[in-house]
């Protein structure tokens, strides 16, 4: 065992099964340990680095506006926060923007916008899917469509129901007296890349048009840029408007910045929506910070510069025409949307182990000197940045199938805690 991870084991709770392996540093798409040992980060600390490790212009930004001012309450105006909320304004519709610092924050202001909106009329029921992942606080896990994480938690927060994820007739007979919105991910990530059908968000936006509701987009993972647009969900309905989205992830390439917008709401005569939430109905001590929103404000930035939305179109494809044609043993389908790629691996014909699949081949290509994610037992999620390059791209796949290839032969390495 090494010192840190001693000091892990010692001093630090355990919630994760951390893989063994102790990060030192990083740069543009690999990170090397303490003994020099260099990996290709295909996670890219999941799915937040968009524009990879150590990038010197959001360095630059970060250290710059701390040299200035790090923070000064959400009691008065700050210009990075004024110009962050003005940009994500206008890549995705009128409205306006809460700033907090995590995901699961941003989708707690969506549910409490919905329950805000529904209280006059005494309804509050969200509708949300199986397979989903909205976080880890209270809300997060009632609203997740996943028993895993609620295990142990009860009771848990009362008024979310959910449903199959893609079928708008289940969506339809779910709605009751009491449903208020829909809650949804246009491509679910944790759940292992299932990407929603452009008719299937187009009968949630009726849906939510014909009975009053709120329709609300789960982005953190997909948004941004990662799908090739701005918002994920214009890559596979551009004709759709939700009425709410949540970000995170790759807003700040790292720094901890969540948040969420909430439309006007004249579109269709409702009133403003985002108005909603007004003085002390929801607040945070540190979301919206002026070092944050200066990271953010770099990281959109340097993606519309570098025509990085593009970019993850094509290095998608790259990526996907690569795993493809490398003919990899035990996978059984490739997900993808942009740079979102989901390995489908083929539980039946997988060799019997100690480890669900999609670890066993995670901690493997680790051995191989490449980074990937898990998500469930039988799913790889490889999520890069969205500068990665076609060289990293080619030798990602290389370094994936001899992993694979691996798995038939030789001892396999001991079992590692997961959850």
């Amino acid at each position: 065992m090494s010192t840190l991870a001693a000091k892990y084991q010692e001093f630090v709770i355990p919630t994760y099964g951390r893989f063994d392996l102790d990060i030192a540093r990083g740069s543009g798409c690999r990170v090397w340990d303490f003994d020099g040992r260099e990996y290709l980060d295909f996670g890219a600390g999941i799915a937040v680095c968009s524009l990879g490790h150590a990038h010197p212009e959001i360095t630059e930004a970060i250290s710059g506006q701390a040299g200035k001012l790090v923070h000064s309450s959400n009691l008065y105006r700050t210009a990075p926060q004024a110009a962050l909320a003005e940009c994500l304004v206008k890549i995705t519709g009128p409205g306006k923007v809460f700033f907090c610092n995590s995901g699961a924050e941003a989708n707690e202001g969506l549910i409490k916008v919905a329950r805000r909106f529904g209280s006059v009329t005494g309804r509050h029921e969200i509708l949300t899917f199986e397979g989903s992942f909205h976080g880890r606080t209270m809300a997060g896990i009632s609203a997740t469509g996943q028993q895993k994480v609620k295990a142990g938690f009860g009771p848990l927060l009362e008024g979310f129901r959910h449903v199959p994820f893609g079928d708008l007739a289940a969506v339809e007979t779910a709605v009751g007296r009491t449903t208020v919105a829909i809650l949804v991910e246009p491509v679910q990530g944790e759940g292992g890349i299932h990407i929603a059908r452009e008719a299937f968000l187009v009968g949630l936006r009726e849906i939510c048009d014909r009975h009053n509701l709120l329709l609300l987009f789960d982005e953190i993972q997909c948004g941004l840029g990662r799908t090739g647009e701005w918002c994920g969900w214009r890559s596979l309905a551009p004709g759709v408007q939700p009425d709410g989205v949540s970000w995170a992830k790759g807003i700040a390439n790292g720094f901890p910045l969540g948040a969420f917008w909430i439309g006007d709401g004249q579109r269709d005569d409702r009133g403003p929506l985002c108005d909603l939430l007004g003085p002390g109905s929801h607040g945070t001590t540190y979301g919206g910070n002026p070092v944050a929103c200066a990271a953010g404000l770099k990281v959109l930035e340097i993606i519309e510069r570098d025509n990085l939305r593009a970019a993850a179109v094509r290095f998608g494809e790259r990526l996907v025409s690569a795993l493809l044609t490398a003919r990899i043993p035990h996978v059984s389908e490739v997900r993808s949307i942009g740079l979102m790629v989901g390995v489908q691996l083929d539980k039946s014909s997988f060799p019997e182990g100690p480890r669900p699949p999609s670890l066993e081949v995670v901690v493997r290509s680790m051995g191989e000197g490449l980074l990937a994610i898990p998500a469930g037992e039988t799913v790889v999620r490889f999520l890069p940045p969205l500068n990665v390059t076609a060289e990293e791209i080619d030798e990602a796949v290389k370094k994936f199938a001899g992993a694979i290839g691996k798995l038939d032969n030789g001892p396999k390495p001991a079992p590692i805690p997961h959850s």
